[in-house]
């Protein structure tokens, strides 16, 4: 009996480790190689998978997530000689596990390798300028070369990317002055150009102020001319008018115009601020007289005046008006001449 039971339990912990060993559970993100007698068979996706014990087994778990491989420092010489300092990542897929399983060895390293090795070919064939300008150009000559070289291993290179470009000392200097040579020179270009512009606009106007300069004169010439032109054609018409009346009125009028002409003339003396005794060419008599012959002239002329009976009868010559002693002006005693006595004769 106790040998009964001792075989019954030997017999179910067989059946336990039989089926623990038929069933495998492949986790999502993985996909594990089987292999019968150690030969692949066939690749198990996630899940439930049944196996047969002591026959099958697992072989490799590999992971088909996509994955990031970093690219360590390398120092490469650029086609002109520049020492210069590289740092890349990789990122790759496995899409075929069987292949990334078995046709290589260590799959990380063999892309590392790969990678580093078209690396320092793609750089070395360009300029130090190129290396550092062209870096989408660089990551595009990479990702041709790597993915097509590691395709029979069963993976996808998805992208490879430059990280870091370290130039030398010395190189790094002498870009940076050659940097600020650029701006400098594109500095005094914009500055250039933009003085050049200044001088432009502002010949432009002062073209357009001499333009229109000339043509406010050209206005005024025009303005004036007429102006001279509308006077002398008054004057021509005064002219005429006393030519009329000369003409009609004879010698009369000859002398009405003289004594208005002489009267206005004697009227400036008293017009002058810097006279301060006025003398006259004749006396005040003669004056007096004058301004009578004026009169005279004017009824000869216009032939009306008031209290005249008949306008047609001449009046009378006027008289001669006896001729008056004038009193010497007496000058201030201020300027040192002598009060004149009641005897003196002028």
């Amino acid at each position: 009996m106790d040998g009964s039971l001792i075989t019954a339990v030997l017999l179910v912990a067989v059946l336990i480790v039989f089926l623990m060993s038929a069933v495998k559970v492949v986790r999502q993100g993985y996909v594990y190689t089987i292999e019968r007698f150690g030969k692949f068979t066939k690749s198990a996706e996630p899940g439930l998978h049944i196996i047969t014990p002591f026959i099958d087994r697992v072989g490799q778990k590999v992971n088909v997530m996509e994955q990031v491989l970093d690219i360590p420092g390398q120092e490469i010489i650029t086609a002109d000689n520049a020492m210069v300092g590289v740092d890349a990542v990789v990122f790759f897929q496995v899409l075929d596990a069987g292949k990334a399983a078995y046709e290589v060895s260590n799959l990380f390293q063999a892309i590392m390798a790969l990678t580093t090795t078209n690396l320092r070919t793609v750089m070395g064939s360009m300029d130090l300028d190129e290396t550092l300008s062209k870096r989408d150009e660089i990551n595009a000559r990479l990702l041709g070369v790597v993915d097509h070289a590691t395709s029979p291993w069963g993976v996808k290179i998805t992208r490879v990317e430059i990280k870091d470009i370290r130039p030398p000392v010395d190189i790094s200097e002498a870009m940076a002055r050659q940097m600020k040579a650029e701006r400098l020179k594109r500095a005094e270009i914009l500055e250039a150009e933009g003085e050049r512009a200044s001088r432009i606009l502002r010949a432009e106007g002062e073209k357009q102020s001499a333009i229109l300069k000339a043509e406010g004169q050209k206005e005024s010439a025009f303005r004036t001319a007429e102006a001279r032109e509308r006077e002398a054609e008054a004057e021509a018409r005064a002219t005429e008018a006393v030519s009329n009346a000369i003409a009609s009125s004879g010698n009369q009028a000859i002398n009405y115009f003289i004594a208005q002409e002489y009267t206005k003339a004697v009227a400036k003396f008293a017009d002058s601020p810097n006279a301060k005794t006025i003398l006259f060419p004749v006396e005040a008599t003669q004056l007096i007289g004058s301004l009578g012959g004026i009169g005279e002239l004017i009824r000869d002329t216009f032939g009306k005046t008031e209290g005249t009976v008949n306008a047609g009868t001449p009046l009378p010559p006027p008289q001669a008006q006896p001729r008056e002693r004038q009193p010497v002006p007496r000058r201030p005693l201020s300027q040192g001449a002598s009060v004149p006595r009641s005897g003196d004769a002028g």
